[in-house]
């Protein structure tokens, strides 16, 4: 059978696995968000103006989503641990896409945790969010979107003791 092939057929096999980036997307993550369960965006807001993480905000049912502006190496991981770090005794969860590949990672008290499945969380998410992760949306198509970047950091003190001062006076 092997005086079938041709004599002139040579191909080359790479040694590792680079070659894989075109059909996987690469390595450079198109999406990074962090789930977190604030119940409003102007308080993840300014969380993330105080870890001076740029983020645009919003609002979901399960929790304010922070779309990261920096996605490039570790800025994802490093915006994750500040955020967490500031939310004390909150998990926040980064989630990433790259290509087609999508990772999400639990963060708590500044700290990596665990990786969790990608699909569970597809499986519970509201639309908007399913939509945004999966690149049917953009977070431009959301309404309500705040930025991160337009708060100071002064500004965002004030805004989380207003918020603090506001919940004693609820109980």
């Amino acid at each position: 059978m092997s005086d079938d092939l041709p004599d002139d057929l040579s191909f080359e096999i790479p040694d590792d696995l680079s070659g894989l980036d075109a059909v996987g997307g690469g390595t450079e993550p198109t999406l990074a968000l962090l789930l977190t369960q604030v119940a409003g965006s102007e308080p993840l807001v300014a969380v993330c103006a105080l870890a001076q993480v740029a983020a645009d905000v919003v609002a979901s049912r399960i929790g304010a989503i922070a779309v990261l502006r920096e996605r490039a190496g570790t800025a994802p991981a490093e915006a994750a641990a500040a955020v967490s770090a500031l939310l004390a005794g909150s998990e926040v969860v980064l989630v990433t896409r790259a290509g087609s590949q999508l990772s999400a990672t639990r963060y708590e008290g500044g700290e990596r945790g665990a990786d969790i499945p990608a699909g569970l969380l597809l499986d519970s998410a509201p639309q908007d969010l399913e939509d945004l992760i999966l690149g049917e949306k953009t977070v431009a198509d959301l309404a309500g979107v705040a930025d991160s970047t337009a708060m100071s950091r002064l500004g965002a003190v004030r805004a989380l003791k207003k918020i603090a001062k506001k919940m004693r006076k609820e109980r």
